[in-house]
């Protein structure tokens, strides 16, 4: 599946609840906090719910990248 837009959040969705609600409430929640415009975060979200659960699922995975913050010494 391809991107609907070109970018990432910092966001590991492994243990966050199942709910395809919260799912997209915590996508939001992190898009807004690294600057994502209302327009860039609505046409994931859009897309996202264009499908069944498995859709918005693998839309929102696709547009998050967990980035390690450790640094090696």
């Amino acid at each position: 599946m391809k991107k609907v837009i070109d970018k990432t959040v910092n966001l590991n969705l492994v243990g966050v609840d199942g709910n395809a609600f919260m799912i997209m409430g915590i996508f939001k929640w992190q898009a807004k906090k690294e600057g994502w415009t209302n327009k860039e975060i609505d046409t994931v979200i859009a897309e996202a719910k264009s499908g069944d659960y498995n859709h918005l699922l693998a839309t929102i995975s696709n547009h998050c990248e967990a980035k390690d913050d450790s640094h090696d010494n």
